[in-house]
């Protein structure tokens, strides 16, 4: 199961030329990164680590969450689905974070810990290369914190002093 999952994150990424932003290198970098804080954890599951490696193929790639569902299951699609952006067309990007802040303090736990995994994997990229972006982006990280109240508490932590 693990080999598939990450063919499939792997090969979707691919497909679209996405590349890691600031170092160029190749996306699944993000989701791996992702992945190994979560991998080892009392509370991880195979069906988080399948949700880690593919949490951004719906916003980013063709994949869609039939296609995880039908792929990996019911559980592995809604856990990716509370972790997909909300798109552009939602509004602009203050509303769509708004929006997602909402979602994921409804989402459970397993969500909520991968997206902490998430942020802590983003958040020294984006402090060392794009300044600027950061202080938006710590202020929207500070304001997700708040809200992800069912998240292992040493997640919550490391992604508090991750700056």
């Amino acid at each position: 199961e693990f080999r598939r999952v990450l063919f499939r994150s792997t090969a979707a990424h691919a497909a679209t030329g996405q590349k890691r932003k600031y170092t160029h290198e190749p996306y699944i970098v993000h989701p791996e990164e992702v992945v190994s804080i979560l991998r080892g954890r009392s509370f991880t599951t195979p069906e988080m680590l399948a949700a880690a490696w593919l949490h951004d193929v719906v916003e980013d790639t063709n994949v869609t969450p039939m296609d995880i569902d039908e792929m990996f299951g019911r559980e592995v699609a809604l856990l990716v689905m509370y972790l997909t952006d909300s798109p552009h067309s939602v509004g602009n990007r203050a509303r769509r974070k708004e929006i997602d802040t909402r979602r994921l303090s409804d989402a459970p736990a397993a969500a909520q810990n991968i997206k902490l995994a998430d942020i802590i994997s983003n958040t020294s990229s984006i402090v060392q290369h794009d300044p600027d972006f950061a202080k938006v982006y710590l202020k929207e990280k500070a304001d997700l914190l708040e809200v992800l109240t069912k998240a292992d508490p040493t997640l919550i932590e490391m992604a508090r002093k991750n700056v």
